[in-house]
């Protein structure tokens, strides 16, 4: 009889969402502000998509940048949110093994090409800031669409190892996940096999991408505010400023929360579970959301061109 326990794990055909635990009796009113970040999320970044494309003034680099984050956010909120507001609405917690694994994949994959983009837009505005002479002559169409290809593959190929390790686990133990998603370390704790390797895997992405990326963006964002202090007037630094500051409280809402998780996580594990899955689905939320907004109203391209449409619908 044991033996067929211990075997009826070994290669799950699915397995089940617990949501939050601790919290079922509120899943209803937590998916009300998901759902509401969710809803944001969706119209900002198509507007943003929609903005862009329809303005011909705006067909400039820092604008497909800010077009592949919005396709990025689209593909990662709508990774997690369906089947998230799915439990929480209808109790539909069973999932595909497979799809469970695509799901992971997503999540990290577009996590990363997140990171990998705002490394791109630091990037934009070095040049803008610090050569403007030749901001047109480097950053091409040409070399904007390396750099988008670059961020895609990176992250695809870096990302791709990890489910391909946690197929090959035998799962004795149980098929439950105590998560609204399948994530990676919740795959881990399940796994009745030595997952070192898929550890260390993860820490050496996590270098690959995020920290590699943190320094790439403090780099560039060092010399940015040199050129900036260097400037004669202060009206001429404030405007300067202003042309980075959307930018940076994006990257301020992505990794911020993210150090937070992280260091929660790792060194604070007097915390109730049910809070750490809280926090780390709303973290995958936070920047969807936020970023066209942040966009929309601080950017003077598309704030304008919002204004004259709604001015002209309006009319």
């Amino acid at each position: 009889m044991s033996d067929s326990n211990t075997t009826a794990f070994k290669n799950p055909t699915t397995f089940i969402l617990l949501g939050i635990p601790g919290l079922e009796a509120a899943h209803i009113w937590i998916s009300i502000p998901f759902c509401t970040m969710y809803t944001i999320a969706i119209l900002g970044n198509f507007t943003i998509l929609f903005i862009v494309k329809t303005e011909p003034s705006l067909h400039r680099p820092m604008y497909y940048f800010l077009c592949m984050l919005a396709v990025t956010d689209l593909v990662l909120s709508s990774s997690i949110l369906p089947k998230m507001l799915s439990i929480f609405w209808f109790n539909s917690r069973e999932i595909n093994f497979s799809a469970c694994l695509t799901q992971m994949y997503f999540i990290q994959c577009f996590s990363g090409m997140e990171s990998g983009i705002f490394v791109a837009m630091a990037l934009d505005r070095y040049v803008a800031i610090c050569n403007p002479l030749r901001h047109s002559t480097i950053l091409t169409n040409h070399f904007v669409a390396k750099i988008g290809l670059t961020v895609l593959l990176r992250s695809c190929l870096l990302i791709l190892p990890i489910p391909i390790l946690a197929r090959q686990w035998p799962y004795c133990r149980t098929n439950i996940i105590p998560q609204p998603y399948c994530a990676h370390i919740a795959m881990v704790n399940l796994a009745c096999a030595d997952t070192r390797i898929s550890s260390y895997y993860g820490l050496f992405v996590l270098f690959c991408v995020m920290a590699l990326d943190v320094i790439f963006i403090t780099m560039s964002y060092t010399q940015i505010l040199r050129a900036i202090f260097s400037l004669p007037t202060k009206d001429a630094q404030l405007k300067t400023i202003g042309t980075c500051s959307s930018h940076l409280f994006v990257i301020l809402s992505f990794y911020i929360p993210g150090l937070f998780f992280f260091l929660r996580y790792q060194f604070n594990q007097n915390v109730p579970g049910h809070f750490h899955v809280l926090i780390a689905s709303v973290y995958h939320l936070i920047p969807p959301m936020l970023n066209p907004v942040i966009y929309g109203v601080r950017t003077k391209g598309i704030r304008g061109r919002l204004l004259r449409l709604f001015t002209h619908e309006g009319a």
